[in-house]
């Protein structure tokens, strides 16, 4: 373990003895009589010595091996160490290219989880997901972007038809994919935004292994209240992690985030609406089959669509991350008139049995 002080931290003196790591004094680390020998040792908590070594110089500078050791000790438990070695390979997994966009986003990620190792432990974790995005609109191309380039190992589009105008935004398709096939553009934005090499994507085999994660993002919007469909329904049999994300007239929403089994799914928040609407079935009905009664030009600004697949790519790397994100059991909501996230909080529905735990035997 080559250790090294976390680079995402900013250094500043609160007095003449006292050293703080960190801008947000509520989260920061802090350093009492810090002389001379003490700073020089920090300047050499660079990545390229392991603890023995460090201890060594720790006596060349003056500062001692006993206080070196114990001064490595206290950065360590107050998060300001990482390992510069377990870094390097856990960055050894991506391409040249892709190292470079990572560096702030595993700077983050050192903060977040704090332990040395954890970060490049998260990040090799991110390279071998499999994430696969159901729908290539201004939400949904623009989440597998975003994941893509946060380090998810393999981010697939499903979707069919051409782009149109109203596909396109800034952190997804662009413009000038217009008239192309949806598939074919929206996997470039991915290649493009984890700087790949622009290459013919493989193509999943219908018997093959399931994606670790399916983020369902339709282009009209109605992930955001269609949750029982069949789709959805094979996702959780499969066992598969799924989160719904879309834009319907001026809401943006993320959620409900289902682990099969242990979360509230999607056909929950359809019977608790229904609960409260009785018309709700028959209104759900005639917007997932189309008609005459569509939204002739329905209703995504391209701040809020942003937004949200901002957010919803985020939910998803705090679920892979090992974390619990507010859309499980809930579902959040942004309105294009105010900007305000809110959380909903949803429970499973009785009538669901997707919580239903089986009868023991006998």
């Amino acid at each position: 373990m080559r250790l090294v002080l976390k680079p995402a931290l900013s250094r500043s003196w609160r007095d003449k003895e006292t050293l703080q790591f960190g801008t947000v004094t509520r989260y920061a680390g802090v350093l009492d009589h810090a002389d001379k020998a003490l700073c020089d040792f920090l300047g050499l908590v660079d990545g390229t010595r392991d603890r023995p070594a460090l201890l060594e110089a720790g006596e060349r500078v003056g500062l001692g091996r006993e206080p070196a050791d114990t001064l490595l000790t206290e950065l360590e438990e107050i998060g300001l160490l990482d390992d510069a070695e377990a870094t390097d390979r856990a960055l050894a997994r991506f391409p040249q290219q892709h190292r470079e966009l990572l560096g702030p986003d595993l700077a983050s990620l050192s903060l977040v989880h704090s332990a040395p190792c954890a970060a490049p432990a998260i990040l090799a974790r991110r390279a071998d997901a499999r994430i696969e995005v159901r729908g290539a609109g201004r939400v949904g191309a623009a989440v597998a972007a975003v994941l893509a380039a946060g380090g998810a190992g393999t981010v697939t589009v499903a979707d069919g038809g051409r782009v149109r105008p109203g596909d396109c935004s800034p952190a997804g398709l662009s413009p000038g994919d217009v008239g192309r096939l949806r598939s074919t553009a929206a996997r470039e934005a991915v290649q493009r935004a984890s700087a790949r090499p622009l290459l013919p994507g493989p193509r999943r085999k219908p018997d093959g292994p399931p994606p670790d994660f399916v983020v369902l993002a339709p282009r009209d919007g109605s992930a955001a209240f269609a949750g029982g469909t069949y789709e959805a329904r094979l996702l959780l049999r499969a066992g598969v992690p799924h989160l719904y994300v879309g834009v319907v007239e001026e809401f943006g929403v993320i959620g409900p985030l289902v682990i099969p089994g242990m979360s509230a799914c999607g056909h929950c928040l359809v019977l608790r609406r229904e609960d409260e609407d009785a018309a709700w079935p028959r209104v759900l009905a005639q917007l997932a089959h189309g008609g005459s009664g569509q939204a002739r030009t329905p209703a995504c600004d391209t701040a809020l669509a942003t937004a949200i697949a901002g957010l919803a790519a985020l939910q998803v790397q705090v679920y892979l991350d090992g974390g619990r994100p507010p859309s499980v059991d809930g579902w959040c909501e942004v309105s294009a008139r105010d900007g305000m996230p809110r959380r909903l909080r949803l429970r499973g529905h009785p009538d669901c049995g997707c919580l239903w735990q089986p009868l023991p035997p006998g």
